[in-house]
C-alpha cells in the first residue's frame, strides 16, 4: 500500500521505519529540510526495539508534500494536536477524493481539520480517522534514529464523517493489522483519548520537582499514590461522558494501563515505559505538549462535551484551571472546544448527523 507519512516528530520516525518494514510504499515527509537532511542523504532510519539495532530504507523521503501525498491511499500523520490544522491548510490542495488520513491520536482533530480544508476553499470527498493514542511508545534518539519501546495491540478508531468508516477501517488495518478496534465516530475516539488523563495529573501535581531539577520523569518518580487518585476520578468523569452520550465499552479505562491488563499497549506497558529511561526529560510547565496539547487542547475539549452533554466534570475542570493558570493561558476560551469548533449550538441529534454524514 502507498503511505504517506507526513511530520518530524517521535511518532512520525517510527511510523516510516514501521511501516517500510511491514512492506508498504512509504513516502516520508518532512517540512523543514535542515532537520530531515540526514535521513534525505541516506533514505535510511535507524531503528532501536526488542529486535536489536537495524537500518530501515524508505521508499522516498521528501520536503514535497505534494509529492509525498499524490497517489497515497493512506495518508498517516502522528502530529500533535496542535500542528493538526496547520498540516490540513498546507494538504488542502494536494487531496483526492478516496483518500484516508490517520491522525493518532486526535482530540476531534479531525473535525478542526476538515473545517479547515473547507475553509481553504476545498471539498475533497476524504476521511479523516481518529484514535486513544499514538500507535507507539517512542523517541528518537538522534535525527536520524528512533527507540521504539512498545507499540499499541488495541487502537480504538473512529471515522469522520462515520460513512466512510467501513472503507477508511479497512485501509488503516492494513497498517496496523490486528490492532485497530471500530468505534462508533470520531468524537468517540476523541473521547478515546488517554494523554488527557495520564498527563494533566502528572504535570500538575509534579510541578515542583519539574520546575526543579534538570530532568524528571513524571511516569517513574512522579506516579505516586495520591496522583493515581486523581487519575482515577479524572477518568470515571470521560468513562461517565462517553456512558451518557451512549457510546459501547469497552471505555479502555487508565486503571488498565498501570495494573497489567490488555490496555492499548498491551501488557507491562507502563513498566516498558519506565525502563527504558527515555522518558526522564526536561519538562517547561509553560509549553511542553502535556500542558499545551493534553491540558490546554484536551482537557478543554473534554470540559466542553462534558457541559454539552450535561455531565459534571469537577476534576477535569479544576486541572484545566491550574493548567490555565500555570501556563498564562485561558484554555477554555482560547483552545479547542465544541464552542471553537461551531458544534456546541447543536442538539444529540444534529451532533449525531453531523459525525455521520460531515460538515
Amino acid at each position: 500500500m502507498k503511505i504517506a507519512v507526513l511530520g518530524g516528530g517521535h511518532g512520525c520516525y517510527a511510523a516510516a521505519a514501521d511501516m517500510s518494514e511491514a512492506g508498504h510504499e512509504v513516502r516520508f515527509w518532512r517540512r523543514d529540510a535542515a532537520a530531515l537532511a540526514p535521513v534525505l542523504e541516506t533514505g535510511r532510519i535507524r531503528v532501536k526495539d526488542f529486535n536489536g539495532e537495524r537500518d530501515v530504507l524508505i521508499a522516498s523521503v521528501t520536503t514535497d508534500l505534494a509529492e509525498a501525498v499524490k497517489g497515497a491511499e493512506l495518508i498517516l500523520s502522528p502530529l500533535p494536536a496542535l500542528a493538526q490544522t496547520d498540516l490540513a491548510v498546507a494538504l488542502a490542495p494536494h487531496l483526492e477524493d478516496g483518500q484516508v488520513l490517520y491522525i493518532p491520536p486526535g482530540t476531534l482533530g479531525s473535525v478542526a481539520m476538515m473545517r479547515a480544508i473547507h475553509a481553504a476553499g476545498y471539498r475533497p470527498d476524504i476521511a479523516i480517522a481518529e484514535t486513544g493514542t499514538l500507535p507507539w511508545l517512542t523517541r528518537k534518539h538522534g535525527p536520524a534514529e528512533v527507540a521504539i519501546t512498545t507499540r499499541a495491540t488495541r487502537l480504538p478508531t473512529g471515522v469522520f464523517p462515520a460513512r466512510h468508516s467501513q472503507r477508511a477501517l479497512k485501509i488503516i488495518s492494513s497498517a496496523f493489522p490486528g490492532a485497530i478496534e471500530p468505534v462508533e465516530d470520531a468524537l468517540s475516539a476523541a473521547l478515546m483519548n488517554a494523554g488527557p488523563i495520564i498527563h494533566p495529573p502528572l504535570i500538575l501535581m509534579n510541578a515542583g520537582p519539574i520546575a526543579h531539577f534538570d530532568r524528571w520523569d513524571i511516569h517513574k518518580e512522579g506516579t505516586q499514590a495520591s496522583i493515581r487518585l486523581v487519575h482515577d476520578r479524572l477518568d470515571a468523569e470521560r468513562i461517565a461522558i462517553r456512558e451518557a452520550l451512549g457510546y459501547g465499552a469497552p471505555h479502555f479505562p487508565l486503571a488498565d494501563h498501570y495494573n497489567t491488563s490488555n490496555w492499548m499497549y498491551g501488557n507491562l506497558a507502563h513498566d516498558k515505559l519506565v525502563a527504558s529511561g527515555d522518558w526522564h526529560e526536561k519538562l517547561n510547565l509553560k509549553d511542553h505538549r502535556y500542558m499545551a496539547e493534553d491540558i490546554g487542547m484536551g482537557l478543554a475539549l473534554l470540559t466542553s462535551v462534558a457541559r454539552w452533554a450535561g455531565v459534571p466534570a469537577p476534576t477535569a475542570e479544576a486541572l484545566l484551571q491550574l493548567g490555565s493558570i500555570t501556563a498564562g493561558v485561558d484554555f477554555a476560551r482560547d483552545s479547542r472546544t465544541l464552542e471553537n469548533l461551531g458544534l456546541a449550538g447543536l442538539d444529540r441529534a444534529a451532533m449525531t448527523a453531523v459525525l455521520r454524514e460531515g460538515l
